[in-house]
């Protein structure tokens, strides 16, 4: 049976990640709890508005209020490696070789290992930034679709174009397709592998009843899963084409209690749900097995990672209420 240790945090909690076996916990206040021997705190920022992490450095990337982007190291300690003063970062994203996007406004950013910055100008504002998984290119989620830059060379930039506002931004781990979240509760993919000249194919991903605030892909890449129904919506992605023509697995189904949250096993094709009420499930794709993990609890889960070696699962809480999962126990 799965043992939970929970942890009490006065406030909503925006994110929780690993660093080694470590788990970190990013309340909204701007402090970084971890439980290290023990309960320890840092203060990050003054108002905290998104926590990731950066597996390429095993470090937390954060963005405030106080328009700072700061780099979380395993003790605790708290290096900025930008500054947009009287701005809002809300928008940061983890790149190769200790590189950092970050948007401010209709500019996304690039900061390399040496502290070069690399600035691209958008029409819109941008609301999401991904790195995609091989070469330094980035790309930016704005309204009507998504462009993508070379980091290190002058080509022309790439635009994929879409109606409406488009919240988020991911490539599949293979890098063949972008898919983001839109605010009209849908999702909407491209698939960029074809031959030179040869128009993106699109996808469209729709059906939610609720916005998409989570996205994980599985180790492999075959699966996108997301949150924003009464169950993970799953896509395949295996195929040539991805989920083209394919309708999506829905896993962990509760009548209508959403989830909120979605975050893949790292290496089995499992995947764990966490919801409104609190309750986080872990199922298994091959044949729908459910465990639950936890029980409801004070707040929706806002977030979810695990340890890298799959036996711990971290969550954090709108209302404070985390805590780490032990599935081994």
């Amino acid at each position: 049976m799965p043992t939970v240790a929970p942890l009490d945090i006065e406030g909503h909690v925006a994110g929780a990640h690993f660093i080694g076996d470590v788990p970190f916990f990013a309340a909204s206040s701007g402090e970084i709890h971890r439980l290290d021997m023990g309960q320890k705190v840092s203060e990050a920022h003054d108002g905290l508005l998104t926590a990731i992490k950066d597996t390429a450095t095993d470090t937390i990337l954060t963005g405030g209020e106080d328009g700072k982007v700061n780099r979380i190291h395993a003790d605790g300690t708290v290096e900025t490696l930008a500054e947009a003063p009287r701005k809002w970062i809300s928008v940061i994203a983890a790149g190769p070789q200790k590189s950092v996007g970050y948007a401010v406004g209709k500019q996304a950013h690039v900061r390399l290992a040496d502290g070069t910055v690399k600035t691209f100008d958008e029409e819109r504002t941008i609301e999401g930034m991904a790195f995609a998984p091989k070469g330094m290119r980035i790309a930016t989620a704005r309204y009507n679709g998504v462009t993508l830059h070379w980091v290190m060379t002058a080509g022309a930039p790439i635009n994929l174009e879409w109606k409406g506002a488009h919240n988020e931004v991911t490539f599949s781990p293979d890098g063949r397709f972008v898919v983001t979240a839109m605010q009209e509760n849908a999702l909407h993919g491209w698939k960029i592998d074809g031959k030179p000249g040869e128009e993106p194919r699109h996808m469209r991903m729709t059906g939610y009843p609720a916005k998409i605030k989570s996205l994980s892909w599985s180790a492999k890449g075959k699966w996108l899963a997301s949150s924003g129904a009464p169950a993970a919506i799953v896509w395949p992605f295996a195929g040539k084409d991805g989920p083209l023509g394919k309708p999506p697995l829905e896993l962990g189904t509760r009548a209508n209690i959403l989830a909120t949250a979605v975050c893949f096993h790292p290496s089995e094709d499992v995947v764990a749900i966490g919801f409104i009420d609190g309750m986080i499930l872990l199922v298994r794709i091959d044949d729908e097995k459910e465990i639950l993990l936890r029980r409801p609890g004070k707040g929706a889960i806002s977030g979810m990672s695990w340890s890298k070696s799959g036996k711990l699962l971290a969550f954090a809480s709108e209302a404070g209420d985390c805590g780490v999962v032990d599935i081994t126990g």
